[in-house]
């Protein structure tokens, strides 16, 4: 069966969400009295939704009530400042029209929170994305193919008609969960040296290779 659906992950895939996220997360655990983080200490702790993020940037494990303080911090923060800074990268816009006309349909699942999800997909991508999926409280975040499987209900596709692009480990953790496959992007988050010792076997360097990749099947592998 062919592809014909391909599925994204959103920060250090599609957008460069990297400063405004460092100026969130920053602002949250210093409003805390905690000190701040680097940006490439930042960079590290993201990928398993905002929660873990915090927990990975606070020198010290706090109660789950202080968590949920600075977590909303983060969010309020986050929610007024999200377009300070992302940006789309280079080729992408370029990259969602060409498969657009090739006919495929287009979706984001991400472990960013979901409000945050749908309102950056609305404001940079509202042409392209057919369905956008983030982390809902009280839902398992990826790797857990949850997402995935919504998206694909929604879409009317099956495992075999979907293709799964992202730039970490757990974006290869969720396409295996999933049982579909995966192109790691080298532009995101993570080094090419580490997503292979996860376990990714395709890569795409540039936005159009993702378009190569899938018109001719080199995902298979």
């Amino acid at each position: 069966m062919e592809i014909n659906t391909v599925i994204f992950d959103l920060d250090g895939t599609l957008l460069n969400t990297l400063d405004d996220l460092y100026l969130a997360f920053n602002y949250a655990i210093k409003s805390f009295g905690y000190p701040e983080r680097s940006k490439e200490e930042i960079k590290s702790f993201v990928g398993n939704g905002i929660k873990k993020a915090i927990e990975r940037a606070l020198p010290e494990k706090v109660s789950e009530e202080e968590l949920n303080y600075i977590i909303n911090v983060f969010k309020d923060y986050y929610q007024k400042n999200m377009y300070k800074n992302t940006k789309v990268y280079d080729g992408i816009l370029q990259m969602l029209a060409e498969l657009k006309n090739r006919g495929y349909k287009l979706a984001v699942v991400s472990n960013k929170y979901d409000a945050a999800v749908k309102k950056l997909c609305g404001e940079y991508f509202d042409n392209y994305i057919d369905c956008a999926v983030g982390e809902v409280k009280g839902t398992d975040r990826k790797p857990n193919p949850i997402g995935i499987y919504k998206v694909m209900e929604e879409l009317k596709v099956n495992k075999e008609q979907a293709v799964y692009v992202g730039d970490s480990d757990v974006d290869i953790k969720t396409a295996q969960n999933a049982d579909i496959p995966c192109i790691s992007v080298l532009w995101g988050f993570k080094e090419k040296d580490f997503l292979m010792q996860n376990g990714a076997r395709v890569f795409a360097e540039n936005p159009n290779d993702i378009v190569k990749t899938i018109e001719k099947k080199l995902y298979l592998v």
